[in-house]
């Protein structure tokens, strides 16, 4: 598994991340989808038509990709958490699925800001 309990536990919470793909031309394309964190440590991209998509196309020509979840509490004071993932996307089926390589969290596990590959 890739993902912390804790981790785990704010992933499964949140039904809304967004993915970074690399768009025609190299530039950075972001959207907001539909996350489920699968049992063998992928998270699932979902999303209404996604295979009619501009990121469904993205990740068949390059499948590197960045995806995000965070929340804000509070700004005064400021207290947010939140965890990014970059990794390699496929296509499986109807979905788009990312295995991790690194994972990035803030105010998940306890203070401050914690990476690490996986």
């Amino acid at each position: 598994m890739s993902f912390t309990a804790a981790e785990q536990e704010f992933l499964r919470a949140q039904p809304i991340g967004r993915l970074s793909t690399i768009g025609p031309g190299g530039q950075p394309q972001i959207r907001p989808v539909g996350v489920h964190l699968g049992p063998d440590g992928t998270i699932d991209v979902v999303g209404h038509a996604l295979a009619s998509t501009q990121k469904w196309r993205n990740v068949i020509a390059n499948p590197k990709v960045a995806f995000i979840v965070d929340e804000v509490h509070s700004v005064v004071p400021p207290r947010a958490q939140g965890i990014e993932i970059r990794g390699t996307a496929q296509i499986t089926g109807d979905t788009i699925r990312i295995t991790p390589s690194r994972v990035i969290t803030w105010g998940i596990d306890g203070e401050g800001t914690r990476a690490r590959n996986v």
